[in-house]
């Protein structure tokens, strides 16, 4: 019987495309994960599914777009009827164990944690300890388990009950709050211990099964705000920080201002604040990537990484203040769904300091890891991410949907009425790529089309020169979303639920018999 491999999925929460230097980030944020790039194969053109964690994720871990599984709010459950990853992979033989920083992913009772036999938790108000196989050894640790258990449900509960109160809302945003919860939460978890203790794991293999393979999903939070980036590399990417007063009072406010993360901007960002949010941001991936480069470190000298399957990716990416955008709820710009996507093979499958320059969705990560585990079944293994640019049953073509937080948009509403009805901000988008253009649809009329390969940073609305070529694509989605069970409102011009090309490629992917 063939050896199969240990995987790893490594979520970088948040993490920007284009603020990595094997990206093209002028600045050297991330050597050690160049490094890893450059014996793996790198995907220039990767999509996320949709613009915030829980949708994202859950595309990730079931293969599929998000209205097809729904999980598209903080209170959405994912449905037993889509089996994830984990549970894949668990029934399939792997020991399955996550090591997660988000709390959208590892406390709130969202079906995400279903399949994973361990499941250690660096945020919360009581953090998980590293006790792999999740086996209690005594009256404490049993005792402590039961806690934490209540816990998770008490938080999930009051997490909902705060997602629909407006008052409790913007109470927990308020800045006196902010500090309390952001601390007590432990609210971006602990990169350095969450990583060491996934090394752990695959390197000594503690209860776990002999030749038994492992799961390890792993999200980490460095780059995710507030922003406090060691020392030594707010010093290199944000050196005016350490003299300009200005500068350093935006941040303390913006660290604290958890509405601001959200909010779209009344104007375009003053190039100061612009300069500080540009270079803490680095200075956070920077300090982020020397953790990472140490746990490759780990497992390169401990011989395990020859033998896991690695993917690098993120669930979604930042806007920095980008078309008066902040945070990473509202749009379906590159800035938050062009994300990085790096997968080290230890087979053949995906040759190893090559690229891919098309264009792929990151749910097929789901397929990826199923391939590699020998679990996947025929129409899984046409949707690996192996497959080459003739041979992929996506030809390129691929989608976002952008779901506005339904607790986001309350208090947009409240607060910031003129700029969400200016930008659309309670509309729901969505975009598709195909060949060379990127068309985006906000709500019912609102249609932005961009080049996709000579415009990434989108200044350039096409909309109105390239007209054909907008009803191409709107037909392209139309039929995404007629066959994804969206219902939608209806266009002046249907015509494109009958085309041929479309209905095959939708067919190919599972969404139709």
């Amino acid at each position: 019987m063939t050896v199969r491999p240990d995987i790893v999925l490594l979520v970088l929460d948040t993490q920007r495309l284009d603020r990595l230097s094997c990206y093209g980030c002028a600045e050297e944020t991330s050597p050690y994960l160049d490094e890893f790039a450059a014996d793996s194969t790198l995907f220039e053109c990767a999509v996320a599914p949709a613009q915030w964690t829980i949708p994202s994720h859950a595309s990730m871990f079931t293969g599929v777009y998000p209205s097809p599984h729904n999980t598209v709010q903080s209170f959405s459950v994912l449905p037993d009827t889509l089996p994830t990853l984990a549970e894949r992979l668990r029934d399939g033989g792997y020991f399955t164990a996550a090591f997660c920083n988000n709390p959208l992913v590892g406390v709130v009772n969202n079906g995400l944690r279903r399949g994973f036999l361990s499941f250690l938790n660096y945020s919360g108000l009581m953090t998980s300890r590293p006790n792999q196989a999740g086996v209690h050894r005594n009256l404490y640790d049993r005792y402590r388990q039961v806690f934490k258990g209540l816990l998770a449900d008490a938080i999930s509960s009051m997490q909902d009950v705060f997602a629909r109160s407006d008052y409790l809302l913007n109470l927990s945003f308020s800045p006196l709050m902010v500090p309390l919860w952001q601390t007590a939460l432990s609210f971006k978890g602990n990169t350095g211990k969450s990583l060491n203790d996934a090394a752990r794991l695959l390197i000594e293999r503690k209860d776990v099964d002999e030749d038994q393979p492992i799961f390890s999903f792993i999200n980490l939070m460095g780059v995710h705000m507030p922003y406090h980036p060691s020392p030594k590399n707010m010093e290199k990417f944000a050196p005016h920080m350490l003299h300009s007063k200005q500068a350093q009072r935006y941040l303390r406010h913006f660290n604290s201002d958890v509405f601001g993360w959200y909010a779209p901007l009344s104007s375009a960002t003053d190039d100061l604040d612009k300069v500080t949010l540009d270079g803490m941001y680095n200075a956070e991936v920077a300090t982020q990537d020397e953790l990472v480069g140490a746990f490759f470190n780990k497992l390169r000298e401990s011989g395990r990484l020859d033998q896991t399957l690695v993917i690098v990716c993120a669930d979604h990416g930042e806007h920095l203040g980008e078309k008066r955008f902040v945070g990473h709820s509202l749009s379906l710009y590159n800035e938050l769904v062009r994300v990085p996507l790096i997968i080290r093979d230890p087979g053949s499958d995906l040759p190893r300091g090559t690229t891919v320059e098309h264009f792929v969705s990151t749910r097929r990560i789901f397929q990826t890891a199923l391939a590699a585990a020998d679990l996947a079944d025929e129409t899984e293994e046409a949707l690996t991410l192996a497959q080459s640019s003739t041979s992929d049953p996506d030809r390129g073509t691929v989608f976002a949907e952008g779901v506005p937080p339904r607790n986001v948009v309350k208090m947009l509403h409240q607060r910031r009425p003129l700029e969400t009805e200016e930008l659309g901000c309670d509309q729901i988008r969505r975009a598709v790529w195909s060949e060379t253009h990127k068309l985006i649809q906000t709500g019912e009329r609102r249609l932005e089309l961009y080049s996709a390969v000579n415009d990434p940073n989108e200044h350039l609305n096409l909309r109105d020169i390239l007209p054909e070529r907008v009803e191409t694509l709107q037909e392209q989605l139309q039929t995404f979303v007629s066959h994804a069970g969206v219902v939608v409102p209806a266009r002046e011009e249907a015509d494109g639920f009958d085309d041929p090309e479309v209905l095959r490629r939708l067919r190919d992917l599972g969404y139709i018999e």
